[in-house]
């Protein structure tokens, strides 16, 4: 097998060797107990189905292709960055404004012209991967000139920040799931903190299965609230193929679609600043292997139907709750999504968790994503005397939070997007502008 270099420095095999080890923190090269590693792996599953699932519902795909996808998906990064990158590929938010753009979506059932957004996430997926060999070939310098830590950080805050409305949403419905949404709150920071041996590293499925179980007994059994309604699971099959679809290329459909790859790019080294600052190892060298494999899953899934992917925030989230940055964790998640994508009856039941739960839940995860902000900052002494600092981060964080979307001819960026594009240029602009000052 060809050779690596660990963080360390000592030469090691493709794949790293997984030592064994049962307390503190779990690096990625070190692993817990098979039994623990299984149920540890079927949480980050958890976290990652219901925006999996949502994501394509909101462009009329079939979620359980984009599940089955992302499983996929998620074992070619494993292989490409050689099982050393801890991440797991789910449905990219980055395509709904787009792909919605692009054919018309009306927002209920399936896509009627779907197979144009296919054709053009498969372009989005192809100059992804030009940027990775880019990367590959050249190093990450240039990458880390347009955004150096500042920058990076702001993007992963913005990643948190802009996905806070929609938690706080999910929970503001009516004062019974605001209680909800708080007492799952409650009951992750509970066994965040409290719980002992393994269900210490479980808080976030711990706080999906008491959360459901509350709602349950308060709206189906004492009719508190809307009750689950569960006809939907009842009627759904085992067993069942999702519903393949094949692209079709149009060239408005690709020029409008695949600059989405440029966000994909600031998400994916956001997602990965935040795993070398929560691990204390840099994953730099890694970056243009994950982004080829970022974008190898993103075509591939669009090929046979599914959405883009991108490196899940609700993942890290998870691991900055356990812990634990074991890499085959996600090997687990991954052969799960596969095999749940064939069973129409797993959807149904994600989809059957009530909305204040996924909001309880959200607002831990995207509150973990948003803070990992800070600690990229402090990791790298970021000065935020410095006004080119500070102005950056301000701008970006007030964007990306309020969602500022621009909007040119049929193309709309994002908050996330203006955010991004914003931190990078402004602070390049504030860097001439204060180098020029100097001489």
């Amino acid at each position: 097998m060809p050779t690596a270099t660990g963080s360390d420095g000592r030469g090691e095999g493709y794949f790293p060797r997984w030592t064994l080890k049962t307390t503190g923190v779990i690096m990625p090269d070190e692993r817990l107990p098979w039994a623990q590693t299984l149920v540890s792996g079927l949480q980050h599953g958890v976290a990652m189905s219901g925006a999996t699932i949502i994501a394509p519902l909101l462009m009329g795909f079939d979620p359980n292709v984009a599940l089955l996808f992302s499983g996929i998906g998620t074992l070619i990064f494993f292989v490409i960055v050689g099982g050393r990158v801890p991440s797991y590929l789910g449905s990219s938010f980055s395509f709904i404004a787009v792909v919605i753009a692009v054919t018309g979506y009306s927002g209920q059932g399936p896509n009627p012209n779907l197979p144009v957004a296919l054709g053009g996430i498969v372009g989005a997926g192809v100059l992804y991967g030009i940027i990775a060999l880019i990367v590959m070939r050249a190093g990450v310098g240039w990458i880390e000139h347009l955004m150096p830590p500042v920058v990076t950080g702001a993007v992963v805050g913005v990643i948190g920040l802009n996905l806070a409305p929609v938690a706080v949403k999910a929970v503001s419905g009516s004062q019974f799931d605001t209680c909800i949404g708080l007492a799952v709150v409650l009951m992750i920071g509970l066994v965040a903190v409290a719980a002992r041996g393994l269900w210490r590293r479980l808080p976030i499925i711990l706080g999906a299965v008491g959360g459901y179980a509350l709602y349950l007994l308060l709206a189906n059994g004492l009719g508190w609230g809307k009750p689950i309604d569960f006809a939907p699971l009842a009627a759904a099959p085992w067993i069942g193929l999702p519903r393949f679809e094949t692209p079709v290329f149009r060239t408005d459909a690709i020029i409008l679609i695949a600059p989405v790859a440029i966000i994909l790019v600031a998400e994916n080294l956001g997602h990965i600043k935040a795993i070398g600052a929560m691990t204390g190892r840099s994953l730099d060298s890694l970056l243009g292997r994950a982004f080829l494999g970022d974008s190898v899953a993103t075509i591939l899934s669009a090929f046979g139907g599914g959405t883009g992917v991108t490196t899940y925030a609700e993942n890290i989230g998870v691991m900055a709750a356990t812990k634990v940055y074991s890499t085959l964790l996600f090997v687990v998640a991954a052969t799960a999504s596969v095999l749940l994508g064939f069973s129409p009856k797993f959807g149904a039941l994600i989809l059957s968790i009530p909305g204040a739960v996924i909001g309880g839940l959200s607002i831990v995860v995207f509150g973990l994503i948003a803070a990992m902000a800070g600690r990229i900052w402090v990791e790298n002494k970021v000065d935020f005397s410095d006004p080119r600092n500070l102005i950056t981060v301000a701008v970006a964080l007030t964007a990306g939070a309020g969602d500022l979307t621009l909007k040119f001819s049929d193309f709309a960026m994002g908050g996330i997007g203006t955010a991004t594009f914003g931190a990078i240029i402004l602070y390049q602009i504030l860097r001439v502008t204060s180098a020029s000052e100097q001489t």
